[in-house]
């Protein structure tokens, strides 16, 4: 059975940083694509990044660009996303996501499994 473990959330200043990891188990998932979607209060969930198997192709949504980055580390089966310069916002549950194809995907309904998500909240 699959499951995605995210932390690394919590309470952050504007413009501080958090750096959120999720860890995979019951799967190698150095052939999976991985991303990270958020979900504010009364919003939908929206993409946040994703990136392929080999980390060598990654993007992010535009609101994020230049603060949030995608990265993984397939010998420890675990992806992160380092968020700088945080605004009030970011604030949302993020959950990460593994899709069970090498190429990343900008639709949550690409994503086979899903993790419980973490909270991030950024007071101004």
């Amino acid at each position: 059975q699959v499951q995605l473990v995210e932390s690394g959330g919590g309470l952050v200043q504007a413009g501080g940083s958090l750096r959120l990891s999720c860890a995979a188990s019951g799967r190698t998932a150095s052939r999976d694509a991985m991303g990270w979607f958020r979900q504010a209060p009364g919003k939908e969930r929206e993409f946040v990044a994703a990136i392929s198997w080999s980390g060598g192709t990654s993007y992010s949504t535009d609101s994020v660009k230049g603060r949030i980055t995608i990265s993984r580390d397939n010998a420890k089966n675990t992806a992160y996303l380092q968020m700088n310069s945080l605004k009030p916002e970011d604030t949302a549950v993020y959950y990460c996501a593994l899709r069970g194809e090498l190429w990343p995907s900008r639709d949550e309904g690409e994503y086979d499994y899903w993790g419980q998500g973490t909270q991030v909240t950024v007071s101004s």
